[in-house]
């Protein structure tokens, strides 16, 4: 009986000790917003126009005739962004003062419509272009025009979603220029910057 009764004791006795810690609360994680990762690349899909100001190298096949000098005005345009692939035209017109030492002949003006196809690195852009150009030349007295083919490469940097800054090397072939069976070339180096709408 005393086994019993000292049973019993310890059992009550150790009770509250085993059910001390018997209920806990459930611990509730924080929820942590998804992780989003930047998307690599920009889209330059859009239109866009600004100007561009160059400097021209031109020479005469035929001739011991070269000029250069300065070139500036303003372009316009659309690209569109495939992905890793930018395809685009542009339509650019400068007024030029590309003339000889002798100011007997002189460029006086370009007009350029170009496509340009390109690969998209992110905030640069690089390409090659081509097109046509309605090409102005004053000789003397008299004025000659012509269409003429180019043909280069370029580069465009967006500085943010709007403003862009570029520059191209192009060259520019003339052959039997306005029918006065003279052929020529020019190389131009311009520099652009351009707001995309």
């Amino acid at each position: 009986m005393k086994r019993i009764v000292s049973f019993v004791a310890a059992s009550v006795l150790a009770a509250p000790a085993a059910f001390a810690g018997g209920y806990v609360a459930p611990v509730v994680e924080p929820e942590v917003a998804p992780v989003v990762m930047p998307v690599a690349g920009r889209d330059w899909t859009g239109f866009y126009g600004g100007v561009q100001l160059g400097y021209g190298d031109a020479s005469v096949d035929d001739f011991d005739f070269s000029a250069d000098g300065a070139f500036g005005g303003v372009h316009a345009g659309y690209m569109y962004d495939f992905g890793k692939f930018v395809l685009g035209g542009e339509l650019a017109y400068s007024a030029a003062d590309i003339s000889s030492s002798d100011g007997f002949g002189k460029i006086d003006s370009m007009t350029q419509l170009k496509l340009l196809a390109g690969a998209d690195m992110g905030d640069w852009l690089l390409y090659g272009t081509a097109g046509i150009e309605r090409l102005n030349v004053a000789v003397g007295a008299t004025d000659f025009s012509d269409n003429i083919g180019f043909g280069g490469i370029g580069a465009a940097w967006a500085m943010n979603d709007n403003w862009m800054l570029g520059g191209e090397v192009l060259y520019h072939k003339a052959d039997d220029f306005d029918g006065t069976g003279v052929d020529g070339d020019m190389t131009t180096v311009g520099l652009k910057a351009s707001f995309r709408f």
